[in-house]
């Protein structure tokens, strides 16, 4: 009883610790209306027209900003389907082989029928021990979550949640209206600041507000646009974090690209096709999260005849197109994998890159 009582203890403690960002941004957030609606725009503002429409252009922005993260905090990572399971049977013929090529055959059988073209470093089946599964491409197991979650991008303790594909576009939403939140207190506020700055205003309780407002959404303007635009390279990349970190291993090897279909498809992917969902925290994103296009398998005209491209070996891209099909285990609702071959288009083809160091992740990663 004691071990248990333990552990249930320090799991209450982590839950805690791990709330304590998000409590920090909400409380920074409460107060900055606070300090922007009353004594800004109430108590310092005195024009009626410049009070309307600063309070109603800052009102849209706040309901979008805190709609959007409120989607990517509790919006719960997908994880992969049951097919991706190992059977009763399948854990009982593992435990008896040993670990190595007995046990890869094993992986190769049960994975011979699933969506599945990328492999470990040393061309393996991806397989997760924690969750005892095979893992579907771009899912990643998270340390933090202690669960396997679908085209994982990183961890995020702003958010005390797993971002991936479930909510990244939430998240994405979260970084660019928390950023225009940001520059439209700092452009609307910099007169005031000014003004109680040179004392060219009374020395009233407002002043300590109009100046931190400043300060504060000046500082985090930075850090959010440096964080938005690496995202948005992310986005027009088709990448994630962690493939950003550490490009993601085919047959053939490690390709950086091999998820990239050019910059409206990588677009759509994440926000869907239609428009006016783009801008609103509703999910929208194209496939089911277990299995996605890649310009291996469904190979462009474009990059096969272009100038340094190198065309994969007859056994790994083709081979792949016969032992895992394309085709997603359920019928998707997505029309980006319903219209499969249409990837096939030469419209935003992009030339593969060659091999070097990616740019450094810029978010806290809890991957193992």
């Amino acid at each position: 009883m004691a071990p248990s009582g333990s552990r249930s203890i320090k799991r209450s403690c982590q839950t805690v610790l791990y709330w304590i960002p998000v409590i920090f941004i909400s409380l920074i957030v409460a107060w900055s209306y606070y300090a922007y609606v009353v004594q800004l725009c109430i108590e310092s503002i005195k024009n009626l027209g410049e009070q309307i429409v600063y309070l109603l252009a800052y009102h849209v922005i706040f309901i979008l900003f805190t709609w959007a993260y409120w989607q990517t905090i509790f919006t719960k990572p997908m994880n992969p389907l049951k097919e991706f399971h190992l059977s009763y049977s399948d854990k009982e013929l593992l435990e008896k082989e040993e670990r190595g090529e007995s046990q890869q055959e094993v992986f190769r059988r049960i994975a011979k029928d699933l969506p599945i073209y990328t492999r470990t470093m040393s061309g393996a089946i991806r397989f997760c021990d924690r969750c005892q599964l095979v893992k579907p491409d771009r899912c990643h197991h998270c340390s933090v979550c202690d669960k396997c979650i679908l085209k994982m991008d990183h961890h995020c303790p702003w958010v005390n949640n797993c971002v991936g594909f479930s909510n990244y576009k939430f998240f994405m939403l979260f970084l660019a209206y928390s950023l225009l939140y940001c520059l439209f207190i700092t452009a609307t506020d910099l007169l005031y600041f000014i003004k109680f700055w040179t004392n060219g205003l009374p020395d009233t309780q407002a002043k300590f507000h109009i100046m931190f407002l400043f300060f504060a959404a000046s500082m985090f303007s930075v850090s959010l646009a440096s964080l938005f635009i690496y995202h948005c390279w992310l986005v027009c990349k088709n990448r994630s974090t962690l493939e950003a970190v550490r490009a993601p291993a085919f047959r053939h090897g490690a390709d950086k690209n091999g998820f990239s279909l050019g910059f409206s498809k990588n677009f759509r992917q994440v926000f869907g096709d239609e428009m006016k969902y783009w801008p609103l925290p509703v999910f929208s994103s194209l496939g089911d999260g277990c299995s996605f296009p890649t310009c291996l398998v469904n190979q462009d005209p474009e990059q096969l005849t272009s100038p340094g491209h190198q065309t994969p070996p007859n056994n790994t891209a083709v081979g792949e197109s016969h032992q895992f099909p394309a085709k997603p285990l359920r019928e998707s609702q997505s029309r980006l994998l319903n219209r499969a071959p249409s990837w096939t288009d030469t419209e935003g083809a992009e030339h593969k890159e060659s091999q070097g160091t990616s740019n450094p992740a810029m978010a806290i990663e809890n991957e193992t």
